[in-house]
């Protein structure tokens, strides 16, 4: 099947319906099932369980407690330096560089708006406008928690309704906009390098975000783009503490400030671990 064939397949999907069978199969817990899951899981997708804190795969109570399994303390140490911004998961770098008058560049040659990425809410996008942006891309076999680049202060969420096409590379270079299509949670913090935003791209087969302050987010999925402020509510986070997990994978999209420079080691097609450096502010 060629990638035009496949591209126009999943526009045709059924994607929530897709993801919410996924979602109900992933959460059986009777043994015999979701033990079969979990090895034709591992056989699909080779898992390392050597640096988990559970070690025997049979041990998780379900195929989504496997695939959120939290890793041994020791096993994601977190760069040295007040002024660096850790990365916030294990991944591959899609794209880390600036963003031009509020365009993101997605692949060849394709870009989005920054505006319609954050839900169409322009106070959270201005500060942005001529910022730094990456985007990291979770495969089957990563480690799914997402953790805090930098201490920071909740300020706002939103939650944006729409598709669930893969964000596998290839789906990436070939659907305009992939990412400001697709179900997402923007979260907004106040850091010690400025505003920070955080996007947590939904995909198919379950799109289901945590966040450690308000649970499950999605599902299920909303009509409607809804903003919350927290100026009532003091929701503070250590830097590279957990903020969220993916129920199955997908892409984090960090937003900052134009103060920011990124490691040299911070480029497309780079494999990259939570707690590495990912760049400093000045």
């Amino acid at each position: 099947m060629n990638v035009k064939t496949k591209t126009l397949l999943f526009y045709l999907l059924p994607h929530h319906f897709i993801s919410w069978v996924s979602y109900f199969l992933a959460h059986i817990t009777w043994p015999p099932l979701k033990n079969r899951f979990i090895d034709l899981y591992r056989h699909l997708h080779p898992v390392d369980l050597d640096l988990a804190i559970i070690k025997d795969a049979h041990e998780y109570t379900s195929l989504n407690d496997f695939f959120t399994r939290a890793l041994e303390p020791s096993a994601r140490p977190h760069a040295r330096g007040k002024n660096t911004l850790l990365c916030p998961v294990d991944g591959k770098v899609s794209q880390a560089q600036a963003i031009e008058n509020g365009r993101i560049f997605q692949a060849k040659g394709q870009d989005y708006s920054l505006l319609e990425l954050v839900g169409g809410i322009k106070e959270l996008a201005a500060p942005f406008e001529n910022g730094m942006f990456s985007t990291i891309y979770l495969s089957p076999t990563d480690y799914h928690r997402i953790h805090m680049p930098l201490a920071g202060e909740l300020t706002d969420t939103v939650y944006v309704p729409g598709r669930l096409f893969s964000v596998a590379p290839w789906t990436v270079e070939n659907v305009p906009r992939l990412f400001a299509r697709n179900e997402r949670v923007v979260c907004k913090f106040d850091t010690a390098a400025g505003p920070m935003i955080m996007i947590l791209v939904g995909a198919i087969n379950v799109s289901a975000i945590d966040t450690v302050w308000g649970g499950c987010e999605t599902p299920p999925s909303g009509w409607s783009v809804k903003h919350r402020t927290y100026n009532d509510v003091k929701i503070s986070l250590k830097k590279g503490a957990e903020m969220g997990r993916f129920n199955l994978g997908s892409t984090v999209i960090l937003l900052m400030a134009d103060n920011v420079t990124f490691e040299d080691s911070i480029k497309p097609g780079e494999v990259t671990q939570m707690g590495q450096a990912l760049a400093t502010f000045k």
